[in-house]
């Protein structure tokens, strides 16, 4: 009997130090990790600060909007700005002929509207305008100096385009060739002789600046419709960093409150949920830094609206809970009824919350898809930490056998289960 007692209360020891470890473990990831974590999630303009564009595609008989043409377009876009240099960028589509562009921490919105949104179609013209080469026809285009230290954009050709250049060389002795870029003329030179070799330079630029602009657009090709300027909005650095502190405060504050809630009502039971919080919150931070999602104000009142439907799980469960202890049944078995009722609307009640972001995040546009992810993301993590961790912790808890009066749980005061 005494061995019996011994190997039980060894056991009861074993399973409040794991309980208490697993608590410390948790604690100790969190503020260890949490800095870091939110530091390194993409901020969006609202929060560090930039340069925010609308763009609409303008149909023409010769260019029609279509879908494959804005997909076109995103790509463009894409590779002109990673070609500036610029960091974290955000290009994507809105409706059938709109895009929107972020690009953070950019302060000079004119001269990136006017690398990103050009249309870039290059054409060689001889002195009657006849199109003789365009831009399809070129391999490269880098910025360079020339032997007299002016700036100027070196053009390579395909070999068929070399020897198109050719042939208009060559029939074009002693007269001018134009090269235009979206019908402004560029350069008119006078051809001394036939070039051949594929090579020819632009000159007229001012600065190694403008020279490499030109590259650029030149290298990532002619957009396939024409693009306007809708909208153009600038948020400075300064409001930015306030958007972000009142963020910060908000969700400091939100969390704080729903902890000391739950441990206000449920006690021992408030705590685990509380802990199992923090594991939420890694957990959804974690997500959406491996996703490279970008954090917006609407994104952060999605997260903190989810912190809420957390808690909401827990207190569907601690109310079951509450009620199967006062029908008389010991801890452990409470505890598995009380999950167990509460399962099937904790469920349904999520999906139909995952179901509607789902809606938002695939009709919806711009910050709306912000919220819609977030909420709905943060809803499936809170899931799966108030039925898995809750119930794993507070299965720790009872087994260690530490504290047996309901009251601890949330209950009211009474015998010892």
């Amino acid at each position: 009997m005494k061995e019996k007692e011994k190997r039980a209360s060894t056991l009861r020891t074993s399973a409040l130090v794991r309980f208490w470890v697993v608590i410390a473990a948790i604690v100790a990831v969190f503020c260890g990790t949490i800095g870091t974590l939110a530091g390194s999630i993409r901020q969006g303009l609202d929060l560090q600060g930039g340069t925010h564009i609308v763009m609409q595609a303008e149909e023409t008989q010769e260019n029609p909007v279509t879908p494959e043409a804005m997909n076109q377009v995103v790509g463009i876009m894409q590779k002109r700005i990673n070609e500036m240099g610029l960091t974290e960028p955000i290009i994507q589509r809105e409706g059938t002929s709109r895009i929107i562009i972020e690009l953070p921490g950019e302060k000079d919105p004119q001269k990136a509207i006017e690398t990103i949104g050009k249309t870039a179609v290059l054409e060689f013209k001889d002195e009657e305008g006849n199109t003789a080469l365009t831009g399809e026809d070129l391999r490269d285009a880098k910025e360079q100096m020339d032997q007299g230290k002016n700036p100027v954009v070196a053009l390579e050709f395909s070999d068929e385009g070399g020897d198109k250049f050719a042939r208009l060389t060559e029939a074009n002795i002693g007269r001018h060739i134009g090269i235009y870029l979206d019908g402004e003329l560029l350069t008119n030179p006078v051809v001394n002789e036939a070039i051949t070799g594929g090579r020819a330079v632009i000159t007229g630029q001012r600065t190694l600046d403008e020279a490499k602009d030109l590259a650029i657009l030149l290298r990532s090709g002619a957009l396939p419709v024409k693009m306007s300027v809708m909208e153009v909005r600038t948020v400075g650095p300064s409001l930015g960093q306030d958007s972000k502190d009142k963020s910060v405060t908000a969700f400091t504050i939100g969390l704080t409150l729903v902890v000391l809630f739950m441990l206000g009502i449920y006690r021992m039971a408030g705590f685990v949920a509380d802990v199992a919080l923090l594991v939420y919150v890694l957990i959804l931070l974690g997500i959406l830094y491996m996703l490279s999602a970008t954090l917006t104000l609407p994104s952060i009142a999605g997260i903190i609206l989810s912190i809420g439907m957390a808690v909401d799980a827990n207190v569907l469960i601690f109310e079951r809970f509450k009620e199967e202890i006062a029908s008389g049944k010991v801890l452990r078995l409470a505890v598995q009824a009380g999950f167990k009722r509460a399962f099937t609307t904790i469920f349904d009640a999520n999906m139909t919350v995952i179901i509607t972001s789902a809606i938002l995040f695939f009709l919806g546009s711009g910050t709306v898809k912000g919220f819609a992810f977030t909420l709905g993301l943060g809803v499936a993590v809170s899931m799966f930490t108030a039925i898995t961790v809750s119930r794993t912790l507070l299965m720790f808890l009872i087994d260690a056998s530490w504290i047996h009066n309901p009251w601890w749980f949330g209950g009211k005061r009474g015998y010892d289960r």
